[in-house]
């Protein structure tokens, strides 16, 4: 098996984890009905996305139907569940990223594209001289920027517990766990994962400057 496909088993291992870490916490907290609607959803979606052109329209016209029947509780259950998994999925992905990184390096390859090594390596090869490039950087300005997209708003509660989860991906990828502390770990996983879905997505008052400070520090 070669190096992608163990990188691309491991993603699908964290995506199955997380994803039955999440279900737990949907079963305990929406019950069996709401995880089963939930599933249903979610099933229902699947084969939406799958169906042949010919079959696509009765099976989106049965989504619809499920949807359009949810009550104003079911809907919030609905829209959380697959927004949670979403972002349970992301952090997964930038665990693979960092994967990527470390294997990359690990093999001594050539600095990747889109990186700052490789950038000074192709603009070396194009005649650019350290002269003239430290010339360009004596005049530039290089400043971060923190978009306000709506979008990219989170609150900081989320991304605290979006942090944890991650860490522990990440010793859980790093380290060689004995089975009671792979099991240790799973807990605190799921813990997280729990206090993730007690957590409000939007908050409920208008942010203050300050508020706004301490986004942006926690970024």
């Amino acid at each position: 098996m070669n190096d992608k496909t163990d990188l691309d088993t491991d993603l699908r291992e964290d995506v199955r984890l997380l994803g039955r870490l999440l279900g737990r916490v949907l079963q305990e907290r929406t019950g069996e009905s709401g995880y089963a609607l939930i599933e249903c959803v979610r099933q229902t979606a699947v084969r939406f996305r799958r169906a042949e052109p010919d079959e696509a329209r009765a099976v989106r016209a049965e989504l619809a139907g499920i949807l359009d029947g949810l009550s104003r509780r079911q809907s919030l259950d609905v829209v959380r569940a697959f927004s949670y998994f979403s972002h349970l999925l992301n952090i997964a992905e930038d665990r693979q990223q960092k994967r990527k990184r470390r294997a990359w390096l690990s093999q001594k390859l050539p600095p990747r594209e889109g990186s700052l090594a490789r950038a000074l390596i192709e603009l070396t090869a194009a005649g650019v001289g350290s002269d003239k490039l430290a010339a360009w950087f004596k005049g530039a300005l290089v400043s971060p920027v923190l978009t306000a997209h709506p979008t990219e708003v989170k609150r900081k509660s989320t991304l605290d517990c979006e942090r944890e989860i991650a860490r522990l991906l990440e010793r859980r990828d790093r380290e060689l766990l004995l089975p009671g502390e792979q099991t240790e770990l799973e807990h605190e996983l799921y813990a997280w994962i729990l206090t993730l879905w007690q957590t409000a997505m939007l908050r409920l008052t208008k942010l203050r400057v300050v508020d706004e400070i301490d986004n942006a520090l926690a970024y």
